[in-house]
């Protein structure tokens, strides 16, 4: 019999987590199927992790952090920044599914992250600043209004799929909105002569 390996038994867990919450929210997801799909005991989900509300919040906290990583806060290129959250996001269609599940069950006073959450968004705030006051960026409009904008051009299509076929109808290929998205999001972050 092979030894236990208690990081790769979180891993699975965090895993098979990730996907349960991703496709049922908290209220939905199960223990014993997060469980089962790990190949790990319901008692060591708990003892890890504590109960479920707290393994969203440990799974959305690391769908953050890796989603930080993964994409630049460098705005000085502003097709390249959206081209990287519309490939991560097309990637990785779990981050958007958790933070949407998020939003239902927990509200924004029960959101995850606290300040570390805070802290990331106030780094992506501080790039937005810096463009603006070298004039990439216009600056009539606060950083945080200019992500609030940006994100949700290029969010709101892959959290709502269905609105892109009944707007375009069946056989819509979704990438072909990355374009427009680039065109926009230049339109509206453009400085005023």
């Amino acid at each position: 019999m092979a030894p236990r390996d208690p990081e790769a038994t979180k891993a699975r867990i965090f895993a098979a987590a990730t996907r349960e919450f991703a496709a049922y929210g908290i209220a939905g997801a199960r223990v014993d199927r997060i469980a089962r799909s790990a190949q790990a005991n319901k008692q060591l989900i708990y003892a890890y992790f504590g109960d479920k509300e707290q393994l969203f919040h440990q799974v959305l906290e690391r769908a953050m952090v890796d989603a930080a990583a993964a994409v630049t806060i460098d705005i000085d290129d502003v097709d390249h920044w959206v081209d990287q959250h519309i490939d991560y996001h097309r990637d990785h269609p779990e981050f958007l599914r958790l933070m949407l599940w998020e939003a239902l069950e927990l509200g924004a006073d029960g959101a995850s992250g606290g300040e570390a959450r805070i802290g990331r968004y106030a780094a992506k705030q501080a790039k937005v600043a810096d463009a603006q006051s070298r004039n990439l960026i216009r600056a009539d409009m606060p950083p945080a209004a200019v992500l609030l904008l940006m994100l949700s051009m290029i969010n709101y299509p892959r959290a709502v799929p269905q609105m892109q076929r009944f707007l375009f109808g069946e056989g819509f290929d979704p990438e072909s909105m990355r374009e427009w998205v680039k065109d926009a999001v230049r339109r509206m972050v453009a400085p005023g002569e």
